[in-house]
Formats: structure tokens, C-alpha cells, sequence
């Protein structure tokens, strides 16, 4: 099964505001805190190729940060990709 998989830290706004559109979606996310783990900043960044958070991956597709997150459920496109875990989950 697709997961949502979220680099964050636990109080950056942009990181609360995808924790919630995501959870408001239904979905269980998957939380890197990059913060609590030695490692986390430079594993997201080697994956990811960026240095700010969130980073926000739905299976093995990117999205990026927040604005990205929210341009795509504004454009439509963030529904279709969410939808095969959904059912995975039963909703």
C-alpha cells in the first residue's frame, strides 16, 4: 500500500497546515521529525534534494512543501493520488 510520508519538525506552521489538509483528507501520515534524529535534515535532503520542511511524498511521487500540497488539492490533482490508500483503508 501507498503512504503519506511527511519530513517535518513539530512547530513549523507550514508542517501543522499539511498535517491537518492531510488528516482532514482521511489519511494516515507517516512523520519524520528531521529534528529528533541526528540525521534527519541531511536523509531528507539527499531524498528530496530540498532543506526546508515539510516534505511531503504520497507513495513515490513528490508533492514538495505545503503550498505544493495546497496547489494540488486547489488544482484537483491531490484527491486522485490520496484515493488508492483511502481504499486501501477501507473509506
Amino acid at each position: 500500500m501507498s503512504e503519506v510520508v511527511m519530513y517535518c519538525t513539530r512547530f513549523c506552521p507550514y508542517c501543522i497546515s499539511a498535517d491537518r489538509l492531510l488528516t482532514h483528507k482521511g489519511v494516515p501520515i507517516t512523520k519524520i521529525d528531521v529534528d529528533a534524529d541526528p540525521d534527519g535534515w541531511s536523509r531528507m535532503q539527499e531524498r528530496t534534494g530540498r532543506n526546508t520542511v515539510p516534505q511531503i511524498y504520497i507513495g513515490d511521487y513528490h508533492v514538495g512543501g505545503y503550498d505544493d500540497l495546497a496547489e494540488l488539492d486547489r488544482s484537483g490533482g491531490l484527491d486522485p493520488l490520496l484515493e488508492p490508500i483511502l481504499k486501501a483503508l477501507g473509506a
